[in-house]
């Protein structure tokens, strides 16, 4: 069997795994892979084809680190609102304790909340900024 028929069954089988795990840089491999593949299909020497391979599978990976830190940095599930249906939602408070704690009715029931950092004790409506555990972490609007 032709080296080039090597390659495409080591990108087949890489891409494979690639689907298992869901990882761009299996992927990036891959393509390196295949321009090996592409360079033995055109009668290129063993050398030619490694630094094919090798030179795709390097600037993939680059691309993929790049593209991956590019990316905004996931909230904490208790902050997002695609988690959370009641981050967002508005609560009354009608009174603060001095450790800025309170009971709130919200979905009828009492909940036990608390003011985010650096938010002032007043009475009033406030947003539930996230949720901890069975706490509501409040901000204003």
């Amino acid at each position: 069997m032709a080296i080039q028929y090597w390659w495409w069954v080591l990108a087949l089988g890489i891409g494979i795994l690639e689907l298992m795990s869901g990882t761009f840089y299996l992927l990036v491999i891959a393509i390196g892979c295949a321009a090996g593949g592409l360079a033995a299909a055109l009668g290129a020497a063993m050398w030619v084809q490694l630094t094919a391979a090798a030179a795709v599978s390097v600037a993939g990976a680059a691309w993929a680190r790049r593209v991956r830190a590019g990316a905004p940095a996931a909230e904490p599930a208790g902050r997002n609102p695609d988690v959370i249906a009641d981050v967002g939602e508005r609560v009354r408070v009608q009174a603060w304790d001095a450790d800025g704690r309170a009971r709130v009715q919200y979905r009828g029931t009492q909940w036990n909340v608390e003011l985010a950092p650096g938010e002032p004790a007043e009475p009033g409506e406030y947003r539930i900024r996230e949720v901890a555990g069975n706490r509501l972490i409040l901000a204003r609007p």
